[in-house]
């Protein structure tokens, strides 16, 4: 019987929340909490699948074109997407879904549940082209977001896909760097607060766009990849004031992330300065972009109490997780903090050399 194992890590967006909907850069990486999907060739002519952790068993069949896809079916979205590269399903399997990624929390469970989908269609079927991580990402992106028209960017797939720590330029043309392979004193935080994606994540991205197109429209030249912190009074009085704090947002957010990427780039990290960037990033998340709840205020500033260099929340916002950088030796102490300023879960993790077939 024929047998696959495809595994795909969760990810934390250190910096640039809000951003790739903009075009403007992402520093994300793949961490070691996954989701791992169990194959086992059935004989038959569907998938079975059993995801252990939620108590849902589905049955898709392997010749279904769906022609008319469910809100949010990203199995269905995928094999769709794929059959366009060549993947046709000729065989069954029985599938068993299990992870450690907290669900809703935004550490991309669905991405990951995807991500290890989309390579275990690709390992049993094969596609119509070569295949690389970046491949596999972009069929991710193409399954969630385009298919579905959903609002989000491609920072999900290139972290898991990519994994390690990976600078994604998402504007046109697109690229991404991996730009470091370990990252000492990582820790992320559960709210246990259900994040609001779809919500959240349209009205920032809509009011962001709105406040770009003003600008353009008096600054013909107007280019957001060449604006600096100092320009934002230059345009404030144009814009309207309700519009003026997702630009401001957009401006600061992207100048903390050029600058997070400065670090990155030099031969030993400072993770004091990394920390100083990550606590500016996260007042811009919460003053500006109102995405931040009191749980997750609570936990942000117990880790800070207890030594933490940096916290800030990750994601679209409105509840979910946050991402902190600590002292390595000082690591159980802040998770302690974290646990006892009412978080569901909090961990230390490692960066994950991203989804990868293990057996």
């Amino acid at each position: 019987m024929k047998k696959i194992i495809s595994l795909a890590p969760g990810r934390t967006c250190l910096f640039g929340d809000h951003q790739d909907y903009l075009g403007l850069p992402v520093i994300a990486c793949a961490i070691n909490k996954n989701i791992q999907l169990t194959a086992v060739q059935n004989e038959t002519l569907v998938f079975k699948l059993n995801m252990e952790d939620i108590n849902e068993v589905r049955v898709i069949d392997i010749n279904a074109t769906f022609a008319e896809l469910e809100p949010r079916d990203y199995f269905a979205s995928s094999l769709r997407v794929l059959r366009r590269h060549g993947c046709i399903p000729t065989v069954g399997y029985d599938i068993t879904v299990k992870g450690d990624i907290p669900i809703n929390s935004g550490t991309s469970s669905s991405s990951a549940l995807l991500m290890a989908w989309i390579n275990f269609l690709i390992t049993a079927y094969g596609v119509d082209c070569e295949v690389t991580p970046e491949f596999i990402a972009q069929m991710g992106y193409a399954s969630e977001v385009l298919e579905h028209g959903e609002p989000g960017g491609m920072m999900d797939h290139f972290s898991i896909g990519v994994g390690n720590i990976v600078y994604i330029n998402t504007s046109v043309p697109f690229s991404y760097k991996i730009i470091g392979t370990e990252l000492k004193g990582l820790i992320t935080g559960v709210s246990g607060v259900p994040k609001e994606t779809i919500g959240v994540l349209g009205e920032a991205k809509g009011n962001a766009l709105l406040a770009i197109d003003i600008i353009k429209q008096n600054f013909k030249d107007f280019d957001l990849h060449k604006t600096e912190i100092e320009d934002i009074d230059k345009y404030r009085n144009y814009l309207p004031d309700r519009l003026i704090p997702f630009f401001e947002a957009a401006i600061k957010n992207y100048h903390y992330t050029k600058e997070a990427l400065k670090e990155f780039d030099k031969p030993a990290l400072d993770l004091v300065r990394i920390g100083e960037l990550m606590n500016m990033h996260h007042a811009a998340l919460r003053d500006l972009l109102k995405i931040s709840v009191p749980r997750i205020e609570d936990m942000i500033n117990a880790a800070l109490r207890a030594g933490a260099y940096g916290a800030k929340i990750v994601g679209s916002g409105g509840g979910g997780s946050i991402v902190v950088i600590a002292d390595p030796n000082n690591e159980a102490a802040v998770v302690t903090a974290i646990l006892a300023a009412g978080a569901k879960e909090a961990y230390a993790v490692t960066v994950d050399p991203g989804a990868r077939i293990i057996e």
